[in-house]
């Protein structure tokens, strides 16, 4: 690769730097989640173990080192910098806090945690992020900043869409401010994609599927002005939109089957929260609705006992919090993950950045964040594994009757007890043995029978009467949990006790603070539940978070749902709408979509229609000269951006293509029987069942990646993954020639195309059609026969059968098709 010339700016600061006189550094722009982790894992740290001898407020600074700012930690002490960005070895910070010198250990009293430690690695290791140098308000009070200079706090407005010049081009409402926003900067947008193309593209946006030959061909012969509209609406109507839209929405949630924990005990109950997400999608349940369930679905009214249930498995949302612990001790951990994700999934706010500390960018309040706290810590989760809980003693029964679920949750208390009393049988009978062994020891004849004790005092107890009371404990507990394991559960929640949290100092659960009532952001309206309020109020929450008064909400899934049609939102940090976040490219437009959502009763399927039946939508890919010289990132969307298939697309395709996609909803993976998990930290589950279903059934762990989706880069389970990163390597082409599961769907590509094809050149026109929707050109014709030609003379020195080169030859070529740049890419 050639080098970058350097520009008579960059020269300049190069010298500069080399005489000395370039010590300010310009500090790099930092992505939003680089200063969540800065927030949320060393800022703490920082304030709690350092700032008493390293920052202004220091009584006696200590080896002349302030730590209280990105500047100070950089400049370093009276020896050398402290922090290094992105070099932890030459980072003394780091190298005190690893007690590696005798002379350099930080904190000098006790040593920071191994997780303390590697977080910091971390922080260094990605360029030390830190938001401290950015200038504030001199009024403390006013760090936080206020909602009216937050343009996504903003009453949602209803402009009318503008006049253009080329009114002709207009289909619907969008395009008008899609095209007036070009027209003022001279951009026109290029012709419509052509039609094979726009129905590969609606039909993967809406489905996740590529489109069959068949429909294929039957698109391109109607020739009426609605076949685009009949084609959406067959494809809203098909189970696969849900698949493809529940998994969306997976992805912002963090959905695994695993806990997370250290152990990452699986949840084997947790497909049920999965599979509402896809039927809620599919049904087209009022987004409003669909976050009320997910919130408190459980509080909520239900006409049947299976509604009831229902409700109940969505709060799955908030029971796949992760788990940090397997013992339960870090549970406020969990708390702040959901918090966290309810903040940028729901509302584009970071609140998490609010746990120590009043937000220094968004208008969210440290007391806002307890005030929410408290609702959640109000509430009980489910727990997986047994080393907290007995294995199902708090999840949810899903029984009709509500006397059964009162017996299930008196037997799963008796399970918990059952569990300490055999342990506490098990020492006892032991204890008994030993007491036993010592006596027939003393009973011995001595020698001299005039030393002979008087006859010891028979027990009243013995280790028969403990191993006895101990076989019926354990066949009762085996009785309690063979009822468990076959009762059908959810992983929910329910409501805890509740009360109201109490300030965590620096974000420290055991340094306490003044108590918050429970209630909602101020920012957007800081409602307060009522003293005598007896739930945990996630009731009121779900109320607060849906109301058509908050901005957020709605504008939120807006965006999230055009982002996933034109590949990037209108704002272009969908998880972040707050000071940090980029501002709207088309906010009038952004604003109109939000009020039409929500008029339209919150419905996602009547905002597909109205952004896949624009003409904005349907525009070609082709690049032009002219309109890249005047915007030449596409900020107005003056073409369609072509995209990567995601792994899920990818996957399903290829068997897709090989006629092996089993269409069946996924149910419950095949887990080990709780009875038998003896998962620690040391012997972490992990499981990877192979399935022909859609790869949103797949199993996902939050500790172990499954490995196709590894490295087709599927969503981290750990995080809201709002934009997946898409990457190029090596291993992504190497998977395509050498996988296990490239060769067997190929092989069974090559067997449906000869089921379906009676000679070679049919063969190869039905290969072109089930992977790339076409027929080939004259040329990619000559080229594939003699491909298959020599592939099959190749084989002809193999040891494999005769009769079996020319499948092997065509399920050759079915990889070469399958791992073509025209399979694998959208345009």
């Amino acid at each position: 690769m050639r080098p970058t010339p350097l520009t008579p700016a960059a020269i300049l600061c190069a010298a500069l730097a080399a005489s000395g006189f370039a010590h300010a550094e310009v500090k790099p722009a930092f992505a939003p989640e680089q200063i969540d982790f800065f927030e949320q894992k060393i800022r703490p740290v920082l304030v709690e173990q350092c700032y008493k001898c390293h920052s202004a407020q220091s009584e006696k600074l200590k080896g002349g080192l302030y730590l209280d700012s990105r500047a100070g930690a950089l400049k370093g002490g009276d020896t050398a910098p402290a922090v290094v960005p992105g070099d932890a070895e030459k980072s003394l910070l780091i190298q005190s806090i690893r007690y590696g010198d005798e002379d350099l250990q930080m904190p000098p009293k006790h040593r920071l945690s191994p997780q303390q430690v590697a977080d910091f690695e971390q922080w260094v290791k990605m360029g030390a992020p830190d938001p401290r140098d950015q200038k504030l308000p001199e009024n403390p009070s006013s760090a936080v900043v206020q909602a009216k200079d937050l343009w996504s706090l903003q009453p949602v407005a209803d402009p009318a869409p503008p006049a253009v010049k080329t009114a002709g081009w207009v289909r619907n409402p969008i395009d008008g401010f899609m095209l007036a926003k070009m027209e003022a900067k001279g951009v026109k947008p290029v012709a419509d994609a052509d039609p094979r193309s726009l129905l590969r593209r609606v039909t993967y946006d809406l489905t996740g599927l590529p489109p069959t030959p068949e429909e294929t061909q039957a698109f391109l012969a109607d020739p009426s002005p609605e076949a685009l509209a009949k084609t959406v609406e067959r494809l809203l109507a098909s189970p696969a939109y849900g698949e493809q839209w529940g998994r969306h929405w997976l992805d912002v949630v963090r959905y695994a089957d695993t806990s997370g924990c250290n152990s990452d005990f699986p949840v084997p109950s947790a497909y049920r929260y999965r599979n509402w997400v896809i039927g809620s999608f599919n049904s087209d349940l009022p987004y409003d609705e669909f976050l009320r369930q997910q919130i408190a679905g459980d509080l909520l009214p239900a006409a049947s006992d299976e509604e009831r249930q229902q409700k109940t498995v969505a709060t799955g949302y908030l029971a796949i919090a992760r788990r940090f612990g397997s013992r339960g001790n870090e549970f406020h951990l969990t708390i702040e993950d959901l918090i966290d994700n309810l903040g940028k999934a729901t509302l584009g706010l970071s609140l998490s950045c609010a746990r120590c500390h009043d937000h220094k960018f968004d208008p969210v309040s440290n007391r806002d964040y307890y005030a929410l706290y408290g609702i959640f810590d109000s509430t009980k989760y489910a727990f997986p594994g047994t080393e907290i809980l007995r294995h199902t003693r708090n999840f949810v029964p899903l029984v009709a009757d509500k006397a059964e679920a009162e017996k299930f949750r008196r037997e799963m208390d008796e399970l918990s007890d059952l569990d300490e009393k055999i342990e506490n049988l098990k020492d006892e009978r032991k204890k008994l043995k030993r007491q036993e062994k010592a006596e027939v020891a003393a009973a011995a004849p001595p020698a001299d029978p005039a030393q002979a004790p008087a006859p010891p005092e028979k027990p009243k107890r013995t280790s028969d009467d403990a191993q006895r009371e101990l076989d019926a404990a354990l066949a009762r507990q085996a009785e309690l949990e063979l009822r468990a394991e076959a009762l059908p559960k959810a992983y929910a929640v329910s409501e805890g006790r509740p009360h109201s949290a109490k300030i965590q100092k620096k974000g420290d659960p055991n340094d306490l603070g003044a108590e918050v009532p429970r209630g909602w952001l101020s920012a957007l309206g800081g409602q307060t539940l009522p003293d005598d309020e007896p739930g945990s109020g996630r009731r009121q929450l779900a109320e607060w978070l849906t109301d058509p008064a908050n901005p957020l909400t709605a504008r939120v899934m807006v965006n999230r749902v055009w982002q996933h049609h034109f590949g990037r939102g209108i704002v272009r940090t969908p998880n972040d709408f707050g000071a940090r976040g980029e501002a709207p490219t088309h906010p009038e437009l952004l604003d109109w979509l939000t009020k039409r959502f929500v008029e339209g009763g919150w419905s996602v399927k009547k905002l597909h229609r109205l952004i896949v039946l624009s003409r904005a939508y349907q525009l070609a890919s082709a690049d032009d000269a002219g309109n890249s010289q005047l915007d030449p990132t596409n900020d107005l969307l003056w073409r369609f951006t072509p995209r990567r298939l995601s792994a899920e697309e990818l996957r399903d395709s290829i068997l897709a293509a090989a006629g092996t996609l089993d269409r069946t909803p996924g149910e419950r993976h095949p887990f080990p029987p709780e009875k038998d998990w003896r998962y620690t930290q040391h012997k972490q589950f992990y499981g990877d069942y192979p399935t022909a279903k859609r790869t949103v059934y797949v199993m996902q762990q939050r500790i172990a990646k499954q490995p196709f989706l590894a490295v087709w880069d599927g969503a981290d389970t750990n995080a809201p993954t709002a934009v997946r990163s898409i990457s190029t390597t090596p291993i992504q082409a190497l998977w395509m020639m050498n996988d296990k599961l490239a060769h067997e769907q190929a092989a069974k590509f090559a067997e449906r195309v000869t089921r379906e094809a009676a000679d070679e050149p049919a063969r190869i026109q039905r290969a072109y059609a089930l992977a790339l929707g076409r027929a080939p050109d004259a040329d990619e014709f000559a080229a594939a026969q003699q491909f298959l030609a020599d592939i099959a003379q190749e084989l002809k020195s193999t040891s494999l059968p005769p009769g079996q080169h020319s499948a092997a030859a065509l399920a050759s070529f079915a990889r070469v098709l399958l791992g073509s740049n025209e399979f694998v890419v959208l345009n």
